[in-house]
């Protein structure tokens, strides 16, 4: 596969790392800070291309998408931010007749950690002795807290707990409420993303972690995902990809 890589930053650079490594070769890349070939998204820099891998920002997400999709080249969404224009972007795919896979987080074990969370949460419902809670830390550089990861494993909690129907990720001048899940977040230094669940009771302390090394996990599902939407059609996230990888 010919790719072309939209957002030369750190996680870019490792996502060109692994396109080579999987046999693959890199079209252009795109960056709008002069980092790459060219620095935008252009039908003519699409010619020649398979598929198109996007961790860029937001603001010109929509314009990016409608070029891809009117070229009918897939595209793999790792941007995030663009939650409110998920509708309008699925419109676009299918009047083009297009393909996009988007997600917030492209790395296997992070998904096989969202399956253990939601397994744990769903076996404290039989043992409510046990409560439940996150803690996720970042490094110095990352602009949102709790993380994307952090949010996608606290509703895949609430989805599986009868208790929990609340995610709390304020400072707390009070007792928390048994429905509210307290998601916290530290910032500092250079951690790529370290995310634990906690299942405590009077008796003992369970914990189920995913501690990312780096950004290889992230970049290998990417461009993973990227091979599993070379031949299809449609709408997707990367939970679709995920599920029938790991089945």
């Amino acid at each position: 596969m010919n790719i072309m890589i939209t957002g030369y930053g750190r996680m870019g650079k490792e996502i060109e790392k692994i396109i080579i490594q999987r046999g693959h070769s890199v079209a252009c890349r795109v960056d709008k800070g002069g980092y790459g070939d060219y620095t935008e998204v252009t039908p003519d820099n699409l010619k020649g291309v398979d598929a198109v891998i996007e961790f860029s920002l937001p603001d010109k997400i929509e314009e990016n998408i409608k070029i891809y999709a009117e070229s009918k080249v897939p595209v793999v969404i790792g941007t995030t931010g663009w939650n409110d224009k998920r509708d309008l972007v699925s419109e676009i795919i299918k009047k083009h007749d297009s393909t996009l896979l988007y997600g917030s987080n492209f790395s296997i074990g992070a998904h096989i950690f969202f399956d253990l969370v939601s397994k744990a949460a769903k076996i404290i419902n039989n043992t409510p002795d046990y409560d439940i809670m996150m803690l996720e830390y970042h490094h110095n550089k990352k602009k949102d807290s709790p993380s994307g990861t952090a949010l996608t494993a606290a509703n895949k909690i609430l989805e599986n707990n009868k208790i929990k129907d609340t995610i709390w990720t304020d400072k707390l001048d009070r007792e928390i409420k048994p429905n509210e899940l307290h998601v916290a977040s530290v910032r500092g230094g250079s951690i790529p993303g370290i995310h634990t669940v906690t299942l405590d009771s009077l008796a003992d302390t369970i914990e189920i972690t995913h501690n990312a090394r780096n950004r290889t996990g992230f970049a290998l599902g990417a461009v993973m995902a990227a091979e599993w939407i070379s031949n299809k059609k449609g709408f997707y996230s990367v939970e679709d990809f995920i599920e029938e990888l790991l089945k």
